[in-house]
């Protein structure tokens, strides 16, 4: 048997840069301490953790935070990102 996924709309935002971060934090509202920002000693690169259903996540510059259909969320990583969904709206 071969499935299709549902069509589904998502939010995310990418994250590239502190700025990005204070915007996902606004974005989530980070009341239960969802994400955490860390700067990289070694390559002095921004990092994020995500704290997702399936426990903490690393987001790197040019990864998305998406937020899914139960209010979740998690890190995707833009090849798979790009593959998996298409713009429907711009704010």
């Amino acid at each position: 048997m071969k499935y299709r996924k549902k069509p589904v709309v998502i939010e995310a935002i990418q994250f590239n840069t502190l700025e990005d971060y204070l915007r996902i934090c606004k974005w989530i509202d980070d009341s239960e301490s969802t994400l955490s920002a860390v700067e990289t000693v070694e390559f002095r690169t921004p990092i994020m953790l995500v704290n997702t259903l399936e426990g903490t996540m690393t987001a790197k510059p040019g990864d998305y935070i998406i937020k899914g259909v139960n209010g979740e969320f998690y890190s995707c990583k833009p090849d798979i990102f790009e593959a998996t969904y298409e713009l429907v709206e711009v704010k």
